[in-house]
């Protein structure tokens, strides 16, 4: 007999949320290095901020990717490095440091008002007042490079310890990478709709 059971019968999803945020900064690497610098507005296009250092229709795969050979050409969903106020200071915390710069590890974008915004699920959705889309393409995972300009920066003794101990204390606290869904231009201070997807854990 046909077994007409929903797949999703014993799966617990989560109905779809709208949260609401500000912009907290903007920021823009505009050399040919990750670290950023504050402005006051970021103009973007479908190829992410322009004149940025992540900006592009694609890029080339890494030590995040090990299913592809590096170098090899992708789609680029990095396009933007969105950070949290709290967060950041979280992460400070656990290094034993005053501060973390969101510059110093390549920010973009500073968000405030949302809770664990490292959380937010792929493909949530962020619409800018100014009408920019972004959306999520998921967590930005700490790094030992990033670990290394905090270390760096901040003037830590032991640049080599600081550059191993970011990745573990920043773990789900390094915040999210997007990609621009509809253009436009972000300023400083400008309210945020966040719109958090239908969620749920796929384990069959």
């Amino acid at each position: 007999m046909l077994d007409l059971q929903s797949p999703a019968d014993n799966i617990e999803i989560l109905p779809a949320r709208k949260l609401t945020a500000s912009v907290a900064g903007v920021y823009i690497a505009e050399n040919d290095d990750f670290e950023t610098r504050a402005t006051d507005a970021l103009e973007l296009d479908f190829r992410g901020i322009l004149d940025d250092y992540h900006a592009g229709h694609t890029r080339r795969s890494g030590g995040r990717e090990p299913w592809y050979s590096r170098g090899t050409e992708m789609r680029n969903e990095r396009q933007l490095s969105i950070l949290a106020s709290d967060e950041l200071a979280s992460a400070a915390l656990a290094m034993g440091l005053a501060e973390i710069k969101p510059e110093w590890i390549g920010a973009n974008l500073v968000l405030e008002g949302l809770p664990q915004l490292s959380m937010l699920p792929s493909a949530t959705l962020l619409f800018f007042k100014g009408g920019v889309t972004v959306k999520v393409d998921g967590q930005n995972a700490p790094c030992r490079i990033a670990g290394r300009r905090i270390a760096e920066r901040a003037g830590m003794a032991d640049i080599e310890a600081g550059a191993l101990l970011f990745p573990k204390v920043a773990k789900r606290l390094r915040g999210l990478v997007a990609w621009v869904e509809k253009p436009g231009r972000i300023e400083a201070g400008e309210e945020v709709s966040v719109r958090i997807p239908e969620q749920w854990i796929y384990r069959a």
